[in-house]
Order: C-alpha cells, then structure tokens, then sequence
C-alpha cells in the first residue's frame, strides 16, 4: 500500500500555523499540523493579551489558542506531535522527516515560530530551572515573596516584571540603556508599580547560586565599568528570541540571524515551501501579523497547488 500524500504539511501549531490549518482544511485541503510540543505557541505563556482585536479588556493567551484550536478542528484539521528533522525537496513532492519517519506532502508551511534568547553568561546555563527562567507566567508564582530580577528592555520584559510583582518582594529589572523600547502605556503601569525598579545602563556578566539555587547576579554598568553584585533569588531573561530554523539550514535562504527569508506573499526560495508567523524575516512579531501571514501562506498554498496539477 502506497504512502498517502498530503496537500500540505503545516510545521508549527502557533497562531501562524493554526490559522494556516484553519484556511486550508476550510479550502477542503489534505492538512497535516505537525507541533513539537503543545498547540498554541509563545501565546500559550502569555497571561493577558490586550492588542487582538475583538477581545477588549483582553484575554489570557492559553483562552484565545484554544479557541484558535477549536475553531481549526471544526474543520477538520489533522494534527500530530513529533520533532521535524529535516526536510528533503523532491520537487512536486516533498519528504517531511518527522522523528526519524517520512511524512509526504504536496506543499509546506514553516510556522515553527522563536524561542527565548539566553544571555550566554557564566552561571546562566547550570541555574536553568534552580532560579534562571526565560517564562515568567510560568514560573513566578514559585518566587513568593522573595527578590527577583528580570533582564530586558522591550515590551515582553516590563509586561512580565509587572506580572512578577504580584508573587515578589522586589521586581528589579535590568537594562543594557538608560531608556526602554516597550510601549508608553507600560512603561507608565511600570514606573507607577513601587515594587518594581529599575536598574538602568547595565547588563548581567554573571549569575551565581548555591546548592539551594540562585543567590545573586554580578553586573556591569555600560557607562563606568563598575561591577556590583545584586541579591535576588530568581533571574528572568527577556531579551528576544531566536527563530527555529536549525532544520531548514541549507534548505531555503536565511538571514544571518537565521529568520526565513520570503516574499510578501510568503514564498521561500524553494517553490512549494511557505512561511508565515514569528519563523519569517521581519519587523513586527505580533499574534496579528503571525495569524496574517498563516492565511497569506495558506492562500498561496491553494495556487500552488493549483498551479503544479
């Protein structure tokens, strides 16, 4: 019995791939969602998501993914776990290798999305988990009551230092300049939030703990050189992401950061392989923009398609 080939594979369940999955399997496509991990994304460590329109007074990030899940299962959309390898460019037809096995497919969606960005210090590394987090929603309620720190200077950065103050003694956010890039209305809840301060000009060279965890951070001020150290018990670091595209090296063209580099209408460099959402090279990384590029990609699938009969 032959392999059955899907129209489209879709890498990657964010709000890219899962609008990407609702387009299609609503065009009557032959759609396979393969995720890594769980559906939803970045979004689903997002406590209050305010700027997506039709929600005002905002919704929690894992409410909105299972209504984006929800929505894409009335319609029939397939999904499956598994970690993409590789991909292998047979022309018309394409091999996704999913954990080892060949899954086939007519056209493909990247919607693989980015992960957190480490600071790459010393101390960073071994303290994963025993007092390093790159997710606040996810881990601040284990820091009642005691010191942390979050390092960053963007909007990601203020929302969760905000959000740590609810469980913390002290919020300190560090940041490399003497002014942040977030969002006037946070910067104002942050700056009237008195358990939170600001640690400007500075960056953390160290981090450094004991068997019970992390005990301190060493800083540098950008302006003087002058090393201090700071107590805190957690560290939380927000300072961009990296796309996830080790699997498409040498696949489709990427930028030196590594971002897939596409047309407005979402094609790569390899006829038959789109990309939509935070993975693709560009300036915005909102839930808007990701859910655009997923009906962008998933309208340029159905021409492709269309287009190869």
């Amino acid at each position: 019995m032959s392999q059955p080939i899907h129209d489209v594979v879709i890498i990657g369940g964010g709000p890219a791939g899962l609008t990407a999955g609702l387009y299609c399997s609503r065009a009557r496509l032959d759609t396979l969602l393969v995720e890594q991990m769980i559906l939803g994304g970045q979004v689903m460590i997002t406590t209050e998501v305010e700027n997506y329109p039709g929600f005002p007074g905002g919704i929690t990030g894992p409410e909105l993914m299972e209504r984006f899940q929800t929505h894409c299962l009335e319609f029939g959309l397939q999904v499956t776990t598994g970690n993409v390898e590789t991909i292998i460019d047979d022309g018309k037809t394409k091999k996704v290798i999913v954990d080892g096995k060949e899954v086939l497919t007519r056209a493909i969606i990247v919607a693989t999305g980015a992960q957190p960005r480490k600071l790459g210090v010393e101390g960073e590394q071994e303290l994963i988990g025993r007092g390093v987090s790159y997710c606040a929603t996810c881990d601040g309620a284990f820091f009642r009551n005691v010191p942390v720190t979050i390092n960053g200077g963007g909007d990601t950065a203020v929302e969760e230092a905000m959000f740590l103050s609810r469980f913390a003694s002290k919020v300190y956010l560090v940041h490399r300049r003497d002014e942040l890039r977030a969002i006037s209305v946070l910067q104002e809840r942050l700056f009237a939030n008195d358990k939170i301060e600001v640690i400007w000009n500075s960056t953390i060279k160290t981090c450094q703990g004991d068997n019970s965890g992390l005990t301190h951070v060493v800083l540098e001020n950008t302006q003087t050189g002058e090393i201090s150290k700071l107590e805190t018990q957690g560290l939380f670091v927000a300072i961009g992401v990296t796309p996830k595209t080790q699997f498409l090296e040498g696949i489709v063209d990427l930028d030196k950061d590594g971002y897939v580099i596409s047309a407005p209408a979402c094609h790569t460099s390899v006829p038959g392989i789109f990309v939509a959402g935070d993975v693709r090279q560009g300036v915005l990384k909102q839930i808007t923009t990701a859910v655009g590029d997923g009906a962008t990609a998933s309208w340029r699938v159905g021409q492709y398609l269309e287009e190869s009969e």
